[in-house]
């Protein structure tokens, strides 16, 4: 992949269902074990047809050998962000693909943090048969996301995703909200 490249992104779930796309995403970063992306307010499509336009401009890093993903969201206040605990990303021609495990982190500007839907993740789990290594996996790394929160590691570094996003925006990924 080459900068500037227009990303698509697929998410599922555990039983193979769509369950969310991100059509227009522009590359920002592609090395060996992570990928970046920036969405300029571009359209998020559900599995179900339904669509709407995030609030806010945001950067997302993909991970290939970590169960999780990280969406640092620029909002006035300050960069919140929303940690997804999901499968290694995968790209293939069509898209980046991980399966939506549920569990869910929102990091606050002042570097808080709230573990969110876990009645949704239990009763994914009992429903689609999870197998236990992987409730195993995905409990660790959640414990690994509130580490690296907790410890302002990764994206989570104080001033990081702000640097990325001033660069983005004197660049020429301005203007491109499809």
């Amino acid at each position: 992949m080459k900068k500037k490249t227009i990303v698509t992104v697929q998410s599922y779930k555990h039983d193979g269902s769509l369950h969310r796309v991100w059509k227009k995403n522009w590359l920002v970063e592609a090395k060996e074990s992570r990928i970046i992306l920036f969405n300029p307010r571009s359209r998020v499509i559900e599995g179900d047809g339904r669509y709407w336009r995030p609030r806010e401009d945001s950067l997302h890093f993909f991970y290939k050998d970590r169960w999780f993903n990280i969406m640092a969201m620029f909002r006035k206040a300050g960069v919140y962000y929303y940690a997804n605990i999901a499968s290694p990303v995968l790209w293939d021609d069509e898209a980046l693909k991980y399966v939506d495990y549920d569990l869910d982190v929102k990091v606050f500007p002042d570097g808080t943090y709230k573990v969110l839907d876990m009645q949704e993740y239990e009763r994914h789990e009992k429903r689609m048969e999870y197998p236990e290594e992987l409730t195993v996996i995905l409990e660790k790394e959640l414990e690994t996301l509130k580490t690296m929160v907790e410890n302002r590691e990764g994206p989570f570094r104080k001033g990081l995703c702000e640097t990325y996003y001033e660069r983005l925006k004197e660049g020429s990924h301005e203007g491109s909200k499809n």
